[in-house]
This record gives C-alpha cells, sequence and structure tokens, in this order.
C-alpha cells in the first residue's frame, strides 16, 4: 500500500500547521491565550471511536478522552467543544484551525511528529488483528492470503504498511471509514481480521459481545497523546500541566477507572 502523505504534501501541512495557529507576526505564541479568549477549546475526532470518542444511544459524544478533556477545560476556564471530523482529513482540519488539537485515540507516529506536536503520552496502546472467534488464525504468518479490513488515515493502516513483510503477504487491505463499520464485515464474513487498536478493540468486544478475539501477535507498540499544531507550543503545555495535575490528584485515575476498569493510564508513571 502507499504511504497515506506524500512528502510535498507532508511538507504543505507542516507549514499550514505552524502558521494558522496562535502566531504573532512578530512570532510570539498567543495559542493558549487565543482559546482563553475565545472561551472555547476545540477539540477533533472521530465520533465512532469508542471507548475514547463515541455517539451514546442518545447521540451525546461521550468516551474517555472526551471525559479527559472536559477536565482539562474546565480546569483552564473554558469551554469543550467536540467537533467530528474526517479522520482521513484530521491533518487539515487541524492546520486550517477548525480545530485546537486532535484529541481521540490519537498515536504518536514519526509520520505525524512531521506536522505537529504532542503532549505527553496519557496512555499506551498497540495495533492487533480482530478475528472471528471460530477461524483457524493464531499469527500473523497466519494470515497471508486474506484480506483484513483497516480504518483509513489511521496509525492501523500505517502499521500494517510498516509491520515487515506483513502487507506483501496479505491479498487485499480494504479501507473503511470507521472500525464499526469494519467490524460488521468481519462479522458477516467479508473479511478475514481488522487491524486496530488494542484499547478499543477490546473495549468494542466486551460491550457488543460479538463473537470476536484478539490475535496475541501485535504489529506495534504505541502510545496516546494529543496532536496540536506546531507553533502551539503554549496550549500544548497547559494542557499538559493539567495533566500531570490529575494525574497528581487523582482525577485521572478515576476517570480511567470508569471507563477501563482500573487505572491504565501513563501520566507521571
Amino acid at each position: 500500500m502507499k504511504k497515506i502523505l506524500s512528502v510535498s504534501f507532508i511538507a504543505l501541512v507542516a507549514s499550514s500547521l505552524l502558521f494558522a495557529g496562535g502566531a504573532t507576526e512578530s512570532g510570539e505564541d498567543t495559542s493558549f491565550a487565543d482559546v482563553q479568549e475565545k472561551c472555547t477549546f476545540i477539540l477533533g475526532l472521530d465520533d465512532s471511536f469508542p471507548p475514547m470518542g463515541f455517539r451514546s444511544e442518545s447521540g451525546e459524544i461521550v468516551g474517555f478522552d472526551i471525559d479527559t478533556a472536559k477536565e482539562v477545560a474546565s480546569r483552564l476556564g473554558v469551554e469543550l467543544v467536540a467537533q467530528p471530523i474526517d479522520w482521513n482529513s484530521k491533518e487539515q482540519e487541524l492546520a486550517t484551525g477548525n480545530i485546537d488539537c486532535i484529541w481521540n485515540g490519537f498515536t504518536v507516529t514519526p509520520e505525524r511528529e512531521k506536522v505537529m506536536i504532542f503532549s505527553e503520552p496519557y496512555l499506551r496502546n498497540a495495533q492487533v488483528v480482530v478475528v472471528r472467534s471460530d477461524s483457524p488464525f493464531q499469527t500473523l504468518d497466519d494470515l497471508a492470503g486474506s484480506t483484513i479490513g483497516v480504518q483509513a488515515g489511521s496509525s492501523a493502516q500505517e502499521a500494517i504498511e510498516d509491520t515487515p513483510g506483513f502487507s506483501e503477504s496479505l491479498d487485499e487491505v480494504v479501507e473503511f471509514r470507521d472500525n464499526l463499520t469494519a467490524l460488521m464485515d468481519l462479522e458477516i464474513g467479508g473479511l478475514d481480521g481488522v487491524v486496530m487498536d488494542l484499547v478499543v478493540a477490546n473495549y468494542s468486544i466486551q460491550t457488543s459481545g460479538k463473537d470476536f478475539r484478539v490475535l496475541d501477535e501485535t504489529l506495534t507498540e504505541e502510545e496516546y497523546a494529543i496532536g496540536f499544531r506546531k507553533g502551539d507550543v503554549a496550549l500544548r503545555d497547559a494542557v499538559n500541566m493539567e495533566l500531570e495535575a490529575m494525574a497528581a490528584d487523582g482525577t485521572l485515575a478515576g476517570i480511567s477507572a470508569s471507563w477501563f476498569g482500573s487505572d491504565i493510564t501513563v501520566v507521571g508513571k
């Protein structure tokens, strides 16, 4: 599969991310002051990515990242606005200033570090393969010749490409708008497996009761963090400070326990 971001596109987005945010002509970083002035902190997300950010049955956007971001925004004295975006266009959404950050189970990768800056990591994750429980697959090598689903523009897609020999061994990789649709296709037999985040896979299997399992062998180990425009260091640092305070006073652990049953966060650890 081709890389999602070409070199020229990375350069274009990097330039946009540097100058579309809170930088004045003198080079002063006003990113945090700008958020304070407008009294809102706009979080870009894929609203079908449970348990990080997704729609409840009533249509409300909920999730671990949403609860955490609401607490951060409250401590910063601003209102959180959760803005659904096309995940395959997330870099453009950030670059053009439509959102202040990308915060939605967002994996730190070398490609993304070229075009944005990140908060400190707050969760560890891995890219894994979900299969039907009755499938014969036990290892990545067993999947040779199979059809795999993946969310377009995700770090799972990058993991498929970057795992030596894996992409080449597959018969086909099918892109989906979101993981939920891919899992539906897996359930009816249209796919042999879906590559996705371990945190999301475990939550989806636990809450849906679907007859799926996760292969023990992982593609990549990862960390979740919050993405900001290159020049928005002041805003990034303000969010980092609140995350560290929440870790110190137990608030972050409490939010984690409410979603995962225990504290799986890594801030300050």
